[in-house]
């Protein structure tokens, strides 16, 4: 096992003073723990995988890691139909196993967050088949969101809602009632209108507090409350499956009431993180809040961080937006505006466990995003040269901005989507619910390359992977890559250290003019920074160059790269 670990780049803990508390300057790595590292052999990552992995991500400079979904789950939906909150599932290792990969995170100054799933369960978990077994109006199934059929004999669902992975989000059960399920109908929604729901994971949380984790990842955190007498609802064509967009009114309903889906985004859910935050705050050592919410606009996702609210929320505005200049400088002024409004920091990210990878993404002619996947099939696939050196200044852009950043495990590497995956391998519940018309998300969850020569890359000693990893992925590999000067792990390794150098994180963007359109151009933290989106070479300010996403020419800035001068 090969281990880059560099003391030059450890990271070391912010000051907790007001302004500068660790967590809103984090470069922050995403693990999916079933595609991390595998200890056990059987094609599965898991927890002593991500323990004997950690030198790596420590050496690479991270401040954190979230681990997605670990919990005891069937796994329908890769972990995040969850069956017990408090508890590792078999297939990650054991609760001992998790305690000591947080101590070994501990030791080498990288906080531990935890992905928590709120809105909904597994049909496995121990209250869903208590509800059941127990009759319509019981207590058992006021936990969750049951509710009698439309049409004469109650055989039509109780309204039009959809399922984020496609199909009506309503299952009826044997004795003629229908629960919700906006996700897979394996994922039945709770009732958090229900008391004993918000007291249980109260005690979810301080059962990972009590651990020692430093904050939670809420997953669909613009979701869990429900308008009131849960009124139809058509989404817009183009709108998100997880939010945005405006919606189609039906009778009755103004555009006030209907400015989100009935099932996205409602008032309701800041008094559920108020009351997180007191509890978190309760805790020595700064635990966080990060939420995943899919609203629009900007000032929108900025309520879920207020004073009392969450820490962090992710932006997927800026991860949506296209590589081009002027659309760049709108959504990192916009982002900027709306958080420091509310005396939150901005996030930055540009890939995670539900879309393409953006080392893909950025040379697509077609949009894919929020599941829908990309595949052989798909039209306008990315050239995978353009598609590595965007990404690679798209990411020089960002690690440059003020704010916190999220990374996603093998972005460090240059890891492009897997777009071949044979249909038979496929897993995510999107392919199946919609028959094969949505790749889903598989393509980018594939088990990481960790040594060119190993079997399985490195990332289990056996040669088992849960999905297949594409032949060419040696070339990817980390031994092959750690040390290599102008390789994708050394970049990223570089960026984060003169990002903790030049306080970039703390800053404050002040846009430079007179490079042209094409250029995004800015001065933060002492250093200033040049992104030409454009093809053309543009020349190069005066300054020492301290990064750049790819070689220079000469005096010239190539187009797709970025350059950071002090």
């Amino acid at each position: 096992m090969s281990n880059d670990r560099d003391e030059a780049f450890a990271p070391t803990s912010a000051a907790s003073t007001p302004g500068q508390e660790w967590w809103r300057t984090a470069v922050i790595y995403q693990i999916y723990p079933r595609s991390f590292a595998d200890a056990s052999g059987d094609g599965i990552g898991d927890l002593p995988g991500i323990t004997a992995r950690l030198d790596s991500l420590a050496g690479l400079g991270v401040d954190a890691i979230w681990l997605s979904p670990f919990y005891t789950s069937p796994q329908k939906d890769a972990g995040y139909d969850v069956a017990d909150y408090c508890d590792v599932d078999p297939l990650f290792g054991t609760l001992a196993d998790f305690d000591e990969m947080t101590a070994r995170a501990h030791e080498l100054d990288i906080r531990v967050i935890v992905d928590l799933v709120p809105n909904h369960s597994s049909d496995q978990h121990r209250w869903f088949q208590e509800a059941l077994a127990a009759p319509a109006g019981s207590v058992e199934r006021d936990r969750y969101i049951f509710r009698d059929g439309a049409g004469a004999d109650g055989e039509l669902p109780p309204n039009n809602w959809q399922s984020v992975f496609g199909g009506p989000a309503w299952t009826r059960v044997p004795d003629g009632q229908w629960y919700l399920h906006l996700f897979d109908s394996s994922q039945p929604d709770f009732n958090w209108d229900n008391r004993i729901v918000r007291d249980e994971f109260l005690d979810i949380l301080r059962f990972w507090l009590d651990r020692e984790v430093d904050g939670f990842r809420v997953d669909v955190a613009h979701g869990m409350i429900k308008a009131d007498g849960l009124p139809d609802y058509t989404p817009p064509a183009e709108g998100g499956s997880m939010g945005g967009g405006t919606a189609t009114l039906e009778p009755g309903i103004s555009d006030e009431a209907n400015d989100d889906p009935p099932y996205w985004a409602q008032e309701g859910v800041h008094e559920i993180y108020r009351e997180w935050r007191k509890l978190l705050d309760g805790y020595a050592g700064e635990r966080i809040l990060a939420a995943e919410a899919w609203v629009d606009p900007l000032p929108k996702v900025a309520k879920w961080v207020r004073p009392d609210e969450m820490h962090q929320a992710f932006n997927f505005a800026y991860l949506e937006t296209p590589w081009e200049a002027s659309a760049l400088r709108s959504v990192i002024d916009n982002s900027l505006d709306a958080f420091s409004a509310v005396g939150a920091p901005s996030t930055w990210v540009l890939s995670n466990h539900d879309v393409v990878r953006h080392a893909s993404r950025l040379a697509l002619t077609a949009e894919n995003l929020q599941g829908h996947g990309v595949g052989p099939k798909t039209p306008g696939l990315p050239d995978p040269v353009v598609g590595l050196r965007r990404a690679r200044a798209a990411t020089a852009l960002m690690l440059a901005l003020p704010g916190s950043a999220y990374i996603y495990q093998g972005e460090e590497l240059g890891l492009p989507e897997a777009i071949n995956l044979p249909d038979e391998v496929r897993q995510d519940p999107t392919w199946f619910r919609t028959n094969g018309e949505r790749y889903g998300r598989d393509g980018c969850r594939v088990p990481l390359p960790w040594e060119a020569s190993a079997p399985a890359y490195g990332f289990s000693e056996t040669g088992a992977s849960w999905l297949p990893q594409p032949t060419d992925w040696a070339t990817y590999a980390r031994d092959l890559q750690n040390g290599v000067p102008d390789s994708t792990l050394e970049l990223y390794r570089s960026a984060l250290h003169q990002r903790r150098e030049h306080g970039l994180g703390l800053g404050e963007v002040e846009w430079l003019d007179g490079f042209g359109p094409e250029v995004v151009a800015l001065r933060t933290g002492g250093v200033t920074v040049v992104a030409n989106t454009g093809a053309d070479p543009i020349a190069l300010p005066e300054g020492a160059v301290l990064l750049a996403s790819s070689p220079l020419e000469g005096n010239d800035l190539p187009g797709d790269t970025t350059v950071w001068l002090s």
